[in-house]
């Protein structure tokens, strides 16, 4: 593996869909804080919306406070060039007609040095997952319900 990718996280991705369009920024500061603390590194933002005919187009940073100022200015230019076309066609799949999403993809620093030390020892991930929440309480609710 090349010295530059040692010291890397895992790499995850999310795709955030906003049914009706509505994208309020509610999410943003968590998102800059995540970023400032060091947990994440954002490798790419994009913005994309699905038209009630299908058709998938990208959306431009805005001003979702409507306070007048660029809520995203601090992701500018996060675009690691890894995201192509055929990941916002796959990701578009799963977004309902008149939607619009986030698509991020992220490395978690906050893991780096622990998957560098596993990696130095000759370990190698062979399997990653989560679990939704939904998953997690209903999974949860059963195990008490049967109590």
């Amino acid at each position: 593996m090349s010295d530059e990718f040692e010291e890397v996280g895992p790499i995850d991705y999310l795709v955030v869909e906003f049914p009706g369009n509505r994208m309020t920024g509610e999410g943003l500061p968590i998102l800059v804080d995540l970023v400032d603390r060091g947990l994440i590194r954002i490798l790419d933002l994009l913005f994309v919306r699905k038209d009630d005919d299908g058709s998938v187009t990208g959306v431009e940073m805005a001003d979702f406070t409507g306070d007048g100022e660029l809520d995203l200015a601090v992701f500018e230019g996060a675009s690691s060039g890894l995201l192509g076309q055929d990941d916002i066609d796959e990701a578009a799949k799963a977004l309902e007609p008149g939607s619009s999403a986030a698509i991020l993809l992220y490395e978690n620093r906050w893991a780096a040095p622990f998957a560098a030390a596993l990696r130095r020892g000759g370990a190698r991930m062979v399997a990653s997952g989560r679990i939704p929440v939904p998953a997690l309480v209903a999974a949860l609710d059963a195990t008490e319900a049967s109590h």
